[in-house]
């Protein structure tokens, strides 16, 4: 089995990863296990604070390192918050009050005007000087609603509605989680990058 550290001290992250990683071969150990904190995220896009991610922790640790960085892009405001979503409200990893700066920003949007996609991208270095890093992405479109619905998920899934399945990403069971998520979506493209490679 192949130890991989991530570059995130996100515990929701690290399951939801660990659940789609599963049938690899990959152990995912946390970087906070390691003692490693996490990186500033100083980059300009999300490929360059997921990149900024997997080199800290690669280069503090010794390991391969997977990385994610990941938002909420609302069409109505711009893509915001974006490059900012886990610190949209301030600060870094309150979920409660950046939904409820969002829905606020919101509050006067019509229904056909809340579109909005999660996105993620995944960055693999295999060391880390890697200078071909494997860079996967995913997608996941919906619109925000106007409140919270169900209790499952972390960060804005509650307020994410999945226009194709009818369902709000804090109901959605896992199983169907791990097939239509932004995440679950760059990660199937990494894997399938990972089976090209000789």
């Amino acid at each position: 089995m192949q130890r991989i550290v991530l570059a995130s001290s996100n515990a929701g992250k690290l399951v939801e990863l660990r659940e789609l990683l599963a049938d690899t071969g990959i152990e995912l150990v946390a970087q906070s296990d390691l003692g490693v904190e996490d990186a500033e995220e100083t980059g300009g896009t999300f490929v360059e604070n997921a990149l900024l991610k997997a080199r800290h922790a690669s280069a503090a640790t010794g390991l391969p390192a997977l990385a994610d960085d990941s938002g909420l892009c609302v069409d109505a405001l711009g893509g915001a918050p974006g490059l900012y979503s886990a610190r949209y409200a301030g600060r870094h990893g309150d979920a409660e009050a950046n939904i409820d700066k969002l829905l606020a920003a919101l509050e006067d949007t019509p229904e056909e005007r809340r579109t909005a996609h999660f996105y993620a991208v995944i960055v693999l270095l295999r060391h880390a000087g890697d200078p071909r890093p494997i860079v996967a992405e995913g997608v996941w479109h919906g619109r925000v609603l106007h409140e919270r619905r169900g209790g499952k998920g972390f960060g804005y899934q509650p307020v994410f509605f999945d226009t194709e399945y009818g369902i709000s990403a804090g109901e959605i069971d896992d199983a169907l989680k791990n097939r239509v998520s932004h995440r679950a979506r760059a990660l199937a493209a990494l894997k399938q990058r990972l089976a090209e490679i000789p």
